[in-house]
């Protein structure tokens, strides 16, 4: 008798925990499909320079696209996208300067993309002497309707120390102030030529200039935060540092074109299904991004920005988890996201999150991962845990249960501070989820040296670390498709 009690009271303590979503197992059935080996053999393939970086809507994406295809179905998903396919394809609109636009400085002929950038795009011609500003305070001078030149200055607030991309964030907020108050002079074109920190980082900078700005073709625009957004265009450009002496010259010509245009970007769908016969109809869904910056500015002598940890790390990891699912089912299903053009605004997530090709009732959370290949192997970090980004408490107890249980990680919840200069939270793809009103959360190890440059290459990703918080995101995941309610919203 007493033992039956002792297994009743056992019994009892387990279904309680379970009806409160606290799963007790501290190893969920499908780790052993979580390899080093797979995750290993497939960042190298996915991140190596044969797929050229996987620039959105460029040929590059649509292989990479394809092979994570490939790769889900090997795995045993069944396609989840449009049509019975294993994708949904978006279009994008690309606003960007042209390249048949030409510059000339004194009697220099310069090279777009080389030597100038035009900061935003807008159809403008130039022919006609320049002023030379010494300082900004030269601007008490009468400057309307001249072609202004100026080194660029120190903008009046600093990026914080040690935030990612600092060179660009530090010219960016020196040409949108600087920029302004020479608009405010009434002058017709400004020609920015860099100084020592803008030059340093004249690789990153020149890049994002190129790249121009990318929207969803059919969905609410998303305003960019451009230099100079919402004043009338005119010709702003960036000149490299040694060219000051050919704008001192005194004269410049220049033909600058816009041009607009549509195409394709690619989110790859999959799914496993879940084993309980009530639950398999709803929906854990695992997300990541397979687009990066693709081909840049060289680096040394590097131009292809891989993205070994930005983010292959993630699309690879998410093909082990589904090997994991399909091998031991949870009673929930779990349907598999990777994003196309993440890196030009969230646009992948940002259409799937309008158009889900699943009930959107039916997906219970979003459990989203963005570099998880670097830094410390004893850390990592969680969005969407603290307020005010919070949306679901219980998701993010799951998640926090899964590292108690499992992996040990230290927590850095920094990161998820509204405060904090990164503004992290809002830069990967769980955001248009939370937006929409899903339970959402963003596993990440955080930035590094390498972030945003073609250095970010596979035989820098720790295998160990990437294996770790893959083993996190599937233990939360499996946390969340077999508690009996699904992770409430909070009211707040």
């Amino acid at each position: 008798m007493k033992k039956l009690l002792t297994i009743s009271l056992l019994i009892g303590s387990a279904l309680q925990g379970y009806s409160q979503g606290k799963i007790t197992t501290a190893n969920p059935p499908g780790l052993a499909s979580i390899k080093e080996a797979d995750l290993k053999r497939d960042i190298f393939e996915l991140a190596g320079d044969a797929f050229r970086g996987r620039r959105a809507g460029s040929v590059d994406e649509m292989r990479a696209a394809a092979w994570v295809a490939q790769k889900a179905q090997e795995a045993g998903l069944k396609p989840a996208g449009d049509d019975g396919t294993y994708f949904q394809y978006f279009n994008m609109k690309r606003t960007r300067t042209a390249d048949r636009s030409t510059m000339q400085a004194g009697d220099q002929s310069l090279n777009m993309g080389k030597d100038f950038w035009v900061i935003q795009p807008v159809d403008g011609h130039l022919d006609g002497p320049v002023t030379w500003l010494n300082s900004m305070a030269d601007t008490a001078a009468n400057l309307q309707g001249k072609i202004v030149a100026v080194k660029i200055q120190a903008p009046s607030v600093l990026p914080a120390a040690g935030m990612s991309l600092w060179e660009y964030r530090y010219t960016a907020s020196a040409i949108r102030q600087q920029g302004m108050a020479l608009r405010r002079k009434g002058v017709a074109a400004i020609i920015f030529v860099a100084n020592d920190v803008t030059e340093k980082g004249i690789a990153f900078i020149g890049h994002n200039y190129e790249d121009g700005s990318y929207q969803n073709v059919g969905l609410p625009t998303v305003t960019g935060r451009s230099a100079m957004n919402n004043a009338k265009p005119i010709p702003v450009i960036l000149l490299r540092s040694g060219l000051e002496s050919a704008v001192k010259q005194g004269n410049v010509r220049a033909d600058v074109f816009m041009e607009t245009y549509l195409y394709p970007s690619v989110n790859v769908i999959a799914k496993a299904a879940g084993s309980d016969v009530k639950l398999r109809n709803e929906y854990v869904l695992f997300s990541g991004h397979h687009d990066h910056d693709g081909i840049g500015n060289p680096v040394g002598q590097d131009s292809i920005w891989n993205g070994a940890d930005d983010n292959a790390s993630v699309t690879v990891g998410m093909l082990a988890i589904a090997r994991a699912w399909v091998a031991k089912p949870g009673k929930r299903s779990a349907v598999f996201v990777w994003h196309g053009a993440e890196e030009r605004g969230l646009l992948g997530s940002r259409w799937y999150a309008v158009n889900p090709t699943v009930k959107k009732e039916s997906i219970v959370a979003v459990l989203n991962g963005d570099m998880i290949g670097r830094n410390s192997i004893d850390s990592a970090a969680l969005l969407g845990s603290t307020l005010p980004h919070k949306n679901s408490t219980a998701l993010v107890d799951m998640a926090m249960q899964a590292n108690e249980q499992l992996t040990n990680f230290k927590i850095d919840v920094s990161w998820d501070d509204a405060r904090h200069p990164e503004n992290w939270y809002f830069r990967s793809d769980h955001a248009p989820y939370a937006a929409a009103g899903i339970p959402a959360i963003f596993f990440t190890s955080l930035l590094h040296p390498d972030y945003h440059t073609p250095k970010d290459e596979p035989d820098r990703i720790s295998i160990p670390k990437l294996a770790k918080m893959t083993r996190w995101m599937y233990t939360t995941g499996w946390l969340v498709s077999q508690t009996a309610v699904k992770p409430a919203l909070d009211a707040k």
